[in-house]
């Protein structure tokens, strides 16, 4: 039993460590937060539901591609399984 919780212990260290980010993805990353949250503001003083709409959806594109980018920067577009969506239980 102890080895199996030993062996446990070093397999999610591995992986801890596997799903790290350089620096300059995790800033391609925030600038690409930094400009969907500046998005998401106008969306919020938009003057109909349909700018509203259309905003947010930009927002959301402009992150998803922020995340991209970074993930190709890091592991030439490998998914990490935290990004698969797989055993998430969000």
């Amino acid at each position: 039993m102890r080895k199996i919780f030993a062996m446990s212990v070093v397999g999610a260290a591995a992986l801890a460590v596997a799903g790290c980010q350089s620096k300059e993805a995790d800033a391609v990353e925030d600038n690409a937060e930094a400009q969907a949250e500046a998005i998401d503001d106008m969306a919020d003083n938009a003057s109909t539901e349909a700018q509203e709409d259309a905003l947010e959806n930009q927002a959301d594109m402009v992150e998803e591609m922020g995340e991209e980018k970074a993930n190709a920067m890091d592991d030439n577009g490998e998914i990490a399984p935290s990004e698969t969506g797989v055993g998430d239980t969000q």
